[in-house]
């Protein structure tokens, strides 16, 4: 197999595609090879490349099945839950602090929005 085909930026011919805009039209990649990569040149820095797939190749996005729905739910649920007190914060719990707000800023005084 050669090289892939190099387009520019807004460039690609029709028949290409993202995964993202696979997506956007329901279908996905269903394990074919990236067919090709768009670069968008940058300065002092190499390009942002994305890759490309055919869409005439793209397969349609499997349905969500119950099984699926209710793991989705358990690990959303589980992004809720403060490891300091074991409650549901109502939110996801933001990494940078690893506790909910109440937690990480016990004094009101302390929290950031204070300063």
């Amino acid at each position: 197999m050669g090289a892939l085909p190099v387009f520019r930026w807004h460039l690609a011919p029709d028949g290409y595609a993202t995964r993202r805009q696979l997506r956007a039209r329901g279908l996905r990649p269903g394990g074919q090879d990236v067919a090709a990569t768009l670069e968008r040149p940058r300065r002092r820095r190499g390009p942002l490349v994305a890759y490309l797939y055919r869409v005439d190749q793209a397969k349609p996005v499997r349905p969500m099945t119950p099984g699926r729905w209710a793991a989705l739910a358990k690990a959303n649920a589980a992004r809720r839950l403060c490891p300091a007190c074991r409650s549901d914060a109502g939110y996801v719990i933001p990494a940078s602090l690893g506790t909910c707000v109440p937690c990480a800023y016990p004094n009101p005084a302390d929290s950031p929005r204070s300063a």
